[in-house]
Parts: C-alpha cells; structure tokens; sequence
C-alpha cells in the first residue's frame, strides 16, 4: 500500500479512543471480563494508571518515585482472555478507491488496542486461500502491540479467501474470549460453518461486514461492463437503468439479511460498517447500541 493505514496518526487516535472508553468495555462482548483478576500469575504483563478503587497494595511505588504518577504493576491471569482477529485478505476487500482494506486494517487495529488494554492477548490473522497467515500472534502489553501492529500494512490483499476452510482446522481456543472476523462476505464461499465452529467453541464471536460507498450507495447508469474482482472470468454487461438498481439494492438487502440473520440466529454478533466511516463513530455509536460498550 502506498498510503499506510496503520501509520503513527492512527495509533495516537487509538490512544485517545482508549482514554475516552477507560474501564467502559465490557469484556468487549459482556460476561468473560467482568470477573478477570490479577495477580494469580508470577509472570510480569504491563503497567496501567491507577483509578479510584483499585488495590492500592499493587501501585508500583519506584515508578511513582520515577515519575510522581501512580501506576499499578500487572501480572497475567491464568484465565487470560484471547482475542483473535481475523482480516479477509481477498482482492474484493481492495475494491472501493481503496478504502475497504484500510477500514479492515484500522479496525483490527482498534480491536486488538482495545483487548490490549484489558490485559487480553491477541493474535492477528490474514485470511488467504484457504490458509489462516500469522500477522501477529499471541500479543500481551502495549510494548508487544506497538511493535508488531505496523506489520497489519504488509497484508496484500489479492486472490479469493475461503473463511470456513481457513479457520476450521486452525486453533482457535476454546471459551477464551473473543473472535472478530473482518470481511466484505461477498462471496459464494461458506462463511456459516467458521460461525457455527466458533460459536460450538464457546467463543464470543463479532462479523464485521466492510463494504464501500460504491457498493452500499451505487450511482453507476448507462451501459456498464462489471468483472469479478476475484475471478476474471465471470462479468456482468448491461445497461444500467432504475429497474437495475432497485434489484441491486434488493440483493445487497439479502446479502446483508443473510449474515446478520445468521450470527443472530447463533448468538454472534454482526456488524455492518462503512469503508469511509471513522473508527470513533464505530465505537461510539454502532458499538454502544450493540452493547458491546455501556
């Protein structure tokens, strides 16, 4: 990519993302955070500010003397959460001037900042074929994540992804926490059986669905030659015209029905977003109404 979307403006923007949702995520999909301690482990995590109520026997009194700020001194949890992330590599996600590969990136990005900071580990994943890539796995503390997230950029998106073949024979943890995958879903290949796999594993489960402006809003009329970004051979001539549109926008409906229908019906979460919308509106609005944050 010739523009980076993970690029030190946005990861300053995260840092202000955090500090305005604080302690208000709710174990990102509610339940598996809210008991989560520390301490039970000899294993050093990370250090976070104190707040008001937290054990005042676990500041790090050498730091306070250091820098006359009180932080607390972290240590993994057995019961660690793990947030795994998974980013549809396929040519499609590059349609849309650009932008759709972008969002998927930030929005990673944000996902793993955000389980970062309640102590979850993280690893990342690029959907390829019908392989999970590693990206960056296993992450625990802001030193790890501010030195590996930079590698989200190498991801060339290209080709056709397979999400069901690629996550199935991965591992992908069992009722330890959080599965985010991140795709466009416009595909005829099966997604519904990653889901049911996922969700048969206890996990907490959030789809994703990146789409551009072009895809979500068309404009395009008169004679118009379309191709399968993901596979050259199948096209679409036709002339354009309101009768068009109307049908396309009913097949956009149902693709969108479809996957929302599907994770509700297993109790996944789904969301729809915008390749051009900002990662703060996301959080803050479509995030909150889901009840992923309060």
């Amino acid at each position: 990519m010739s523009n980076f979307a993970i690029n030190e403006e946005f990861l300053q923007q995260l840092e202000k993302l955090q500090m305005l949702i604080k302690n208000n995520v709710a174990g990102l999909f509610g339940g598996n955070h809210q008991s989560k301690s520390y301490g039970s482990s000899c294993d050093f995590s990370d250090f976070r500010e104190y707040m008001a109520g937290d054990d005042v026997t676990k500041i790090d009194w050498n730091a306070y003397a250091r820098t006359e700020n009180l932080y607390l001194k972290l240590y993994a949890d057995e019961r660690q959460m793990h947030t795994r992330i998974y980013i549809d590599a396929s040519k499609s996600m590059a349609f849309g001037k650009g932008k759709k590969h972008e969002q998927a990136l930030k929005m990673a990005a944000a996902f793993a900042y955000l389980s970062i900071n309640e102590m979850d580990k993280v690893s990342i994943y690029a959907i390829r074929d019908r392989k999970c890539e590693e990206i960056a796995v296993n992450l625990l503390g802001k030193d790890a994540f501010t030195s590996s997230v930079n590698k989200l950029n190498d991801i060339v998106f290209d080709g056709d992804s397979f999400i069901s073949d690629s996550i199935i024979p991965s591992t992908v943890g069992y009722g330890d926490g959080l599965s985010v995958i991140i795709s466009d879903f416009l595909t005829d290949n099966d997604y519904e059986g990653a889901i049911d796999y996922l969700v048969a594993k206890k996990r907490d489960v959030l789809c994703v669905q990146i789409l551009s402006n072009e895809e979500l809003k068309p404009h395009a009329s008169g004679k118009m030659h379309f191709f399968d970004s993901e596979d050259g051979g199948k096209s679409y001539r036709k002339n354009i015209n309101k009768d068009i549109l109307k049908a396309y926008k009913l097949a956009l409906e149902y693709v969108t029905g479809r996957i929302s229908g599907y994770c509700g019906a297993r109790g996944a979460e789904y969301m729809l977003v915008p390749s051009e919308e900002s990662v703060y509106k996301i959080f803050f609005d479509k995030l909150v109404n889901m009840g992923v944050l309060k």
